[in-house]
């Protein structure tokens, strides 16, 4: 009887061993998900953070708060008057021989 007794007491402690194992692996696990959703949610705030900051530069340049676009278009606008200038000056020689050209002659 005693054999079974130490038996039985032998199993009761490898249960209880056992329980304890398993509940440090449950606890184990739980403090990695733990540890891997606060990892997440600062990579989440970092890209949030990130996407935020592009969306409001952008949104800056487009609204001309800064006054750049306005800078911008105002150089676009004279650079295209200087080639519209420069090409004028270039042909107007060219158009105004024409134009002599056909008010002088005369059709029968």
């Amino acid at each position: 009887m005693d054999k079974s007794q130490g038996g039985i007491q032998q199993l009761l402690a490898a249960e209880q061993e056992a329980q304890s194992i398993v509940a440090n692996a449950r606890s184990a696990k739980m403090a990695r998900l733990r540890q891997a959703k606060e990892e997440a949610d600062r990579e989440v705030a970092a890209y949030r953070a990130q996407r935020e900051s592009e969306y409001r530069k952008k949104l800056a340049e487009s609204s001309g708060d800064s006054g750049s676009t306005a800078k911008k278009l105002e150089a676009d606008t004279t650079h295209k008057i200087k080639t519209l200038s420069s090409e004028a000056s270039r042909v107007s020689q060219e158009i105004t021989s024409l134009l002599i050209k056909y008010v002088t002659t005369v059709k029968n």
